[in-house]
């Protein structure tokens, strides 16, 4: 598994299919929801099983971890902890202090994994329950 990192202009044509399929396809997302004005501002991640790419995420200037996306078949297999472990270096690289980021519920055991704690209360998200989850880098 190999996880690279670029900017949306390097990124764009290969992360917005697996997005599109995981939260439009799947997960029943409204599609002018998907993409958004922070894509541009993003360091993006995306898995690649060989050629094939198979998962992504994406890190905004400000700490924020989002649109983390892994291909149904791909689940399971350690893309979405390859990501996330990708994401958590770069931020720690650019020096960052914190990370946040909004987490399905269903998927809250995963980033707990990786020291994010949740904040406050459940909500709705494009009908999707999500929880506010925080990871302090620095000390």
């Amino acid at each position: 598994m190999l996880i690279r990192l670029g900017s949306w202009d390097e990124l764009a044509g290969v992360v917005t299919p697996i997005r599109f399929c995981v939260f439009v396809d799947e997960q029943g997302v409204p599609a002018e929801m998907e993409l958004d004005e922070f894509d541009g501002l993003s360091r993006h991640a995306v898995a690649l099983a060989g050629d094939v790419p198979v998962g992504t995420g994406r890190l905004l200037p400000d700490g924020h971890i989002g649109r983390m996306a892994v291909l149904v078949d791909w689940r399971g297999r350690g893309v979405g902890t390859a990501l996330l472990e990708t994401l958590i270096l770069e931020a720690t690289r650019l020096g960052m202090a914190q990370l946040v980021l909004s987490a399905q519920t269903h998927a809250l055991g995963f980033y707990a994994r990786f020291g994010f704690v949740p904040e406050g209360d459940a909500y709705d998200e494009a009908g999707l329950l999500h929880q506010a989850m925080r990871k302090n880098l620095a000390g």
